[in-house]
C-alpha cells in the first residue's frame, strides 16, 4: 500500500524528499490502476506516488535496481530525493540502478510521478497505448493510469543481465539451432563466464570480455533430436526453458531463464505453416481481458485462451495492445498461435516515430522467445481518423478513409515501415506484417490482410461469396469480421426502460453503434427489449456463420484464415463480442463452434426467399482439417417443404487438410409457399468422430 495525490507546482517542491510527511495523503495499492481507487475515479493525473522501504545494501559488489513493472503510461522516478529518470511505455518493465544511493542509508522512498494524460486529438496521438486511449469498443472515458504492475528491488553481482531474448532460428525433426541474444550491464571492463543451459544440460560455456556499462551479446547452440512446439491441432505443444548464468570471478552475478518452444514459421501469401505442415488459421481478435488489466485474475486471462480453444480456434490476435505475461505462458501451454500487434491504433502524431522504434525492440524482447507468438504486425488500421460515436459515418469520413487507404500517408507510409524494420532487425524468425486493414495501394497494389463487415458497416452478409469471387486478394487473410449483439447480461442497458433507453449513454460509454442496428436489426420493431436482444444475437449468430463457411470454402485457394472480431469484452458493453464480459456466451459463439468444427459440409447458401418455379443450383462441399484424408464418406442432402421433400446422396473420399466440391443441389422451387430447408448430413467409416451436419433455410414466397 503506497501514499498517492494529484501532483502540483507546489508539491513537486517538497514530495519527493525523504523527509516528507505524506500521512495525509490517499492510500492506493500498488499495482493498480488508479481509476480503481475510489479517491480517483475521475482523475486523469498526474499522480504521485510514494512509499517508505527498509534495504541491506548488501555485501561489496552487490549492484541494486528499482524494476518498474509496468507503469501507464510515462513517469518520473526518485529515490530519496534523487532524481533516477522518466521511463515510458506501459508493456514492460523499466530499470534504474540505485546501488550508491542505496548504500546511504537502510531506510529509503521511492517516489514515482505517474501521468497517461488522455489525447487532446485522437487523430494525433503522441503515446503508444494501442486501444487502451482509442477503440471503439471500450468506453472512451477509461483511463488506463497508473502503476499497474509491481515496483521490486532487484540485486546483482557486478555484472546484470538486463535482457535475454531467446529465437529458435531453424528447426526440423533432426535439429533445432537455437539464438539466445543477451544485454549485460557491466560495472568496469571484465572478463566473465556465460553458460548457457537447455532444461538441465548445458549447451554452451564461453569466456569473453565485457566493457562497463551495456553489452549486446549473441550465441547459437544446437540441439539434436529435438523435441517440437506444435499447434494444438497438429500435435503436442513440447516446452523448454532456455537459461543464462553470467559468473564473475568464479560466482554467479546474475542469471535468467526463458521458457520456450522448439519450432519454425513461416508464411506465404497468407497462408502459414508450422514445422513444414501448412495450417488453415481460424482465429479471433483478443481485446484487454478487462478494461483496468491489471485488476484481472490469472484464470480470468487463462480462461480467454482456454474459451478460444474450446471454440476450435487454432489462432488468437492480440488486438493492438500487449496483454498480461499470463496470456502468453497460457498460449504456449495450450498450442495456440498468437497473432501479436504492436500498440499502435488508428493516427499518431510524427513525434511518436522514435519512441515507437523503440518500444517495438521492447516488445520483442519482452515476448519474442514464447513459442505461441507466431506473426508480428505494426499497426492497426493506420489511418488517421477517430470514429464518431454510434458508428455514424457521414460522406466526410468515408472520403477521407478511401483517401486514407491509397494515397500515402505519415503513419503508414513512414511509421509503420520504421517499426516494422526495427521488429525485423529483433527477430528474424517469424513474419513481420507492418499494418493491418490496408487495401491495395499504389506501388506494389498488395495490400495486407482485408476487415470486412459485410451485414454491419456495409452490405448484407450474403454478400461476401459475390465479393470473394471479384477480389479474391482481398479474401487472402480476413482478420477482422462481425456484428454487434446484445450480451447477455444486459442490466447494464436497463432493459426495464424499454424503448425509452438511455442511447446516448449507450453510445458514450458500452460502444453501442446504433446506426447500424437500425439498418439491420431496427429496435423500433420490437416491443420488448428481449424480443430485440434476441434478434441482434441471431443476426450476429448468422453473420460469423456464414462468414466462417465461406471463407473455409476458400482454404488455401486464396484464403489462408480468418480472424472474428471480437472474442470477448473487456466491460459490459453491447458491441462486436462473442462473449461478455462476464464470458457469458452469445449465440454467435456457438455459431463459431459450430462452423470451426475439423469436418464441416456446406452448401451456397439458399437466397432469403424464392418464389414458385425458380431454378436453385447449389454446390456442396466438404472441408476438411483433419491431417489424414476421410475414406468411404457419404454425404446426403434432402430438401423439404410443406408437404414434400427431395433427397441427393454422393459418396467418396475427402483428402487430408482440404476443401473438395462434392455435387450440385439442382432443384425447382415448388408451387406452395411456407419454409423451404435444406438439410446436409457427412457420414464417415472414420472413428474420429468426423460426422457433420449443417442446415439452411429459406421462405417461398408465391409472386
Amino acid at each position: 500500500m503506497w501514499r498517492a495525490a494529484p501532483a502540483d507546482d507546489d508539491l513537486r517542491r517538497d514530495a519527493f524528499g525523504i523527509g516528507f510527511d505524506d500521512d495525509g495523503w490517499e492510500p492506493v495499492p500498488v499495482p493498480s490502476h488508479w481509476r480503481s481507487v475510489p479517491a480517483f475515479t475521475r482523475h486523469d493525473g498526474p499522480l504521485i506516488h510514494r512509499t517508505r522501504f527498509a534495504l541491506d545494501a548488501g555485501e561489496p559488489g552487490t549492484r541494486t535496481w528499482v524494476v518498474l513493472g509496468g507503469v501507464f503510461y510515462q513517469a518520473d522516478v526518485w529515490f530519496d530525493g534523487a532524481y533516477l529518470g522518466d521511463p515510458e511505455g506501459y508493456f514492460f518493465p523499466h530499470s534504474l540502478e540505485i546501488t550508491d544511493l542505496a548504500r546511504l542509508g537502510s531506510e529509503h522512498v521511492i517516489a514515482i510521478e505517474v501521468n497517461c494524460s488522455p489525447p487532446r486529438d485522437r487523430t494525433a496521438k503522441r503515446a503508444v497505448t494501442g486501444v487502451f486511449q482509442h477503440w471503439d469498443a471500450m468506453d472512451p472515458s477509461w483511463n488506463p493510469a497508473g502503476l499497474w504492475r509491481p515496483v521490486v528491488v532487484e540485486q546483482t553481482g557486478p555484472v546484470r543481465i538486463e535482457r535475454l531474448r531467446v529465437l529458435c532460428r531453424e528447426v526440423d525433426a533432426d535439429r533445432a539451432v537455437v539464438d539466445v541474444h543477451a544485454t549485460y550491464d557491466a560495472d568496469q571492463p571484465r572478463t566473465v563466464r556465460t553458460v548457457l543451459r537447455l532444461d538441465d544440460r548445458v549447451e554452451r560455456e564461453v569466456e569473453h570480455p565485457v566493457a562497463a556499462g551495456r553489452n549486446a551479446l549473441r550465441w547459437s547452440f544446437g540441439v539434436d533430436q529435438p523435441k517440437l512446439w506444435w499447434p494444438w491441432s497438429l500435435g503436442d505443444a513440447a516446452l523448454a526453458t532456455v537459461g543464462a548464468t553470467v559468473v564473475v570471478d568464479g560466482q554467479v552475478s546474475d542469471q535468467a531463464e526463458r521458457r520456450t518452444g522448439l519450432r519454425q514459421i513461416a508464411m506465404h501469401d497468407w497462408v502459414m505453416s508450422v514445422n513444414g505442415e501448412r495450417l488453415f488459421l481460424k482465429g479471433a481478435n483478443l481485446g484487454p481481458t478487462r478494461a483496468a488489466l491489471g485488476d484481472a485474475t490469472a484464470d480470468e486471462i487463462r480462461r480467454d485462451v482456454e474459451l478460444a480453444k474450446e471454440a476450435g480456434l487454432d489462432l488468437i490476435r492480440v488486438h493492438a495492445h500487449v496483454a498480461r505475461p499470463e496470456f502468453y505462458d497460457a498460449a504456449d501451454e495450450a498450442g495456440m498461435l498468437v497473432w501479436q500487434d504492436f500498440p499502435l491504433q488508428w493516427g499518431y502524431a510524427r513525434t511518436v516515430k522514435d519512441q515507437a522504434v523503440r518500444q517495438a525492440t521492447e516488445m520483442v524482447d519482452l515476448l519474442a522467445h514464447h513459442p505461441s507468438v507466431a506473426l508480428w504486425c505494426g499497426h492497426n488500421e493506420p489511418f488517421a481518423i477517430d470514429p464518431p460515436v454510434g458508428g455514424r459515418i457521414d460522406r466526410r469520413l468515408k472520403a477521407r478513409f478511401a483517401a486514407a487507404q491509397q494515397l500515402p500517408t505519415w503513419n503508414r507510409t513512414i511509421l509503420d515501415r520504421a517499426v516494422r524494420r526495427a521488429i525485423t532487425r529483433a527477430d528474424e524468425s517469424r513474419p513481420v506484417i507492418a499494418q493491418s486493414g490496408a487495401l491495395p495501394h499504389a506501388p506494389l497494389f498488395d495490400g495486407t490482410d482485408s476487415h470486412l463487415y459485410f451485414g454491419w458497416y456495409h452490405g448484407d452478409e450474403r454478400d461476401l461469396p459475390g465479393f470473394a469471387a471479384a477480389a479474391p486478394r482481398l479474401v487472402r487473410f480476413v482478420s477482422e469480421f462481425g456484428a454487434q449483439a446484445v450480451p447477455i447480461d444486459a442490466e447494464f442497458a436497463e432493459p426495464e426502460r424499454w424503448p425509452e433507453l438511455d442511447w446516448g449513454h449507450l453510445q458514450a460509454h458500452h460502444c453501442l453503434q446504433l446506426e447500424p442496428f437500425q439498418r439491420h436489426v431496427p429496435p423500433a420493431h420490437y416491443s420488448r427489449f428481449a424480443d430485440w436482444a434476441a434478434a441482434t444475437q441471431r443476426h450476429q449468430a448468422d453473420v460469423v456463420r456464414y462468414h466462417v463457411e465461406t471463407l473455409r470454402r476458400l482454404k488455401y485457394r486464396p484464403t489462408g484464415g480468418f480472424c472474428v472480431f471480437l472474442l470477448a469484452d473487456a466491460q459490459p458493453a453491447i458491441s462486436w463480442s462473442l462473449l461478455g464480459h462476464d464470458r457469458a456466451a452469445k449465440p454467435a459463439y456457438h455459431a463459431l463452434v459450430d462452423a470451426c468444427r475439423p469436418v464441416i459440409v456446406v452448401a451456397d447458401r439458399l437466397p432469403a426467399t424464392v418464389a414458385p418455379g425458380e431454378a436453385l443450383a447449389l454446390d456442396l462441399h466438404v472441408v476438411s482439417d483433419l491431417r489424414r484424408p476421410l475414406g468411404d464418406t457419404e454425404v446426403a442432402a434432402r430438401m423439404t417443404w410443406t408437404g414434400g421433400s427431395h433427397g441427393w446422396r454422393w459418396t467418396g473420399t475427402v483428402p487430408a487438410d482440404s476443401c473438395v466440391r462434392i455435387g450440385t443441389v439442382s432443384f425447382i422451387v415448388p408451387d406452395t409457399s411456407g419454409l423451404l430447408v435444406l438439410d446436409l448430413d457427412l457420414r464417415t467409416d472414420d472413428d474420429g468422430g468426423a460426422a457433420a451436419t449443417n442446415r439452411y433455410e429459406s421462405f417461398i414466397v408465391p409472386q
